[in-house]
């Protein structure tokens, strides 16, 4: 997953400020206890999407796949004083697990259980941050349910754009066809501008545009 060789992964986490305690446990448990850990955010990547989160200072948030909720609470730090995230996972199994991770935040999150692409309809929300870390399928359908919902100025950032480097493949997989279709499709898209970061395994950076 991780782009860079491992030495300079290891560097880069050195120089980066230190996840808290509360991430520190849930990035304990996830590779203990939870199936496919390497989908947890992780230290170096948690800390980017918190910097990105303080730099917007997002009144509202919605992340598109909670996983064990790491995600979600590096993005909460850089909320505005009474803002709220809500964050949708499909996974009714982690839900218990998740909803004691939130237990501390639970007026600042709004953790929803079902699939996104029902749920993100139904919220009558102006979103200033967008995470999509979900099912790499349906990446084209989330960002087309989101960019309406998303102010002018505001941010889309979609997780995995790298896909572990195979969007190089010249035989790609479905998952991977899926991930070059929706890299393609944002930079061709004349409502945004992007910048594809290789941090970890690629996170594509939207900004709406306002036309």
């Amino acid at each position: 997953m991780e782009i860079l060789n491992e030495e300079l992964q290891r560097y880069a986490e050195q120089h980066t400020s230190d996840e808290n305690d509360v991430l520190k446990k849930i990035n304990r448990d996830t590779h203990a206890n939870v199936l496919m850990p390497r989908m947890l955010s992780g230290h170096l990547q948690g800390r980017v999407l918190s910097m990105i989160s303080h730099m917007i200072q997002p009144q509202c948030i919605l992340e598109i796949g909670t996983y064990t909720g790491y995600s979600a609470l590096c993005l909460a730090e850089g909320i505005k004083q009474g803002g709220r995230l809500i964050t949708i996972d499909i996974n009714e199994e982690l839900e218990e697990k998740v909803r004691g991770v939130f237990a501390s935040r639970q007026n600042t999150i709004d953790y929803k259980i079902g699939n996104a692409l029902d749920i993100i309809p139904t919220l009558k929300e102006t979103f200033d941050l967008v995470f999509i870390d979900a099912d790499k399928s349906n990446y084209n359908k989330y960002f087309d349910l989101v960019i309406d919902k998303v102010r002018p100025g505001g941010f889309i950032l979609a997780d995995n754009v790298l896909w572990s480097g195979k969007v190089l493949n010249k035989n790609p997989d479905a998952d991977t066809r899926s991930i070059i279709a929706f890299n393609k499709k944002i930079h061709d898209d004349s409502r945004v501008e992007n910048v594809l970061l290789p941090i970890r395994d690629g996170i594509m950076m939207i900004r709406k545009l306002s036309l």
